[in-house]
C-alpha cells in the first residue's frame, strides 16, 4: 500500500509540477472547468466510490470506529478540517506524505503539530470517555 501512496503521490508532481494532498484536490474539484479542477473531480469522485463499493463488498467499521455523531456531527467535522487544512496550508496527505518527501521545513512543522495534538485527542478522550 506505501508503494502505492508513493507512486501516486510522485504521478502529478512529476507531470504537473503539483503537490498531491486531498484537500488541494478537494478545492480544485470547485472549479471543473480548467484541468487541475477535473483532476481533483475524479480524485473525489474514487474517494466515494472506494467507499461505497466498500460497503457493498460487505465492508464495515469496527464497534471500535463506530460514530455516534450522526450527520450533521460528520458534516461539522469535515467544515473543521477544511479549515485546518486551509489554516495549515495544506493536509495531513500533502504535508507528511509530499511535504517530509521534498524535506519542506513547514511540512516537517505542520505534522508535529498534527501529531502532538493527534497523542493530546486521544489521550483526552481516554480519560473522559
Amino acid at each position: 500500500g506505501g508503494i502505492l501512496v508513493g507512486i501516486g503521490m510522485a504521478l502529478p508532481l512529476l507531470y504537473e509540477s503539483q503537490i498531491s494532498g486531498a484537500s488541494g484536490y478537494a478545492a480544485a474539484s470547485l472549479r471543473p472547468s480548467n484541468p487541475s479542477g477535473r483532476a481533483g473531480l475524479y480524485f473525489v469522485a474514487g474517494l466515494v466510490l472506494a467507499g461505497l463499493i466498500w460497503r457493498l463488498a460487505g465492508g464495515h467499521l469496527s464497534d471500535a470506529e463506530e460514530s455516534h455523531l450522526g450527520f450533521p456531527g460528520w458534516i461539522l467535522a469535515g467544515l473543521l478540517v477544511g479549515f485546518g487544512a486551509r489554516l495549515g496550508g495544506g493536509c495531513t496527505s500533502g504535508h507528511g506524505v509530499c511535504g517530509l518527501g521534498r524535506l519542506s521545513h513547514r511540512s516537517l512543522a505542520a505534522v508535529l503539530i498534527f501529531m502532538a495534538f493527534a497523542f493530546l485527542t486521544t489521550a483526552g478522550m481516554r480519560m473522559f470517555l
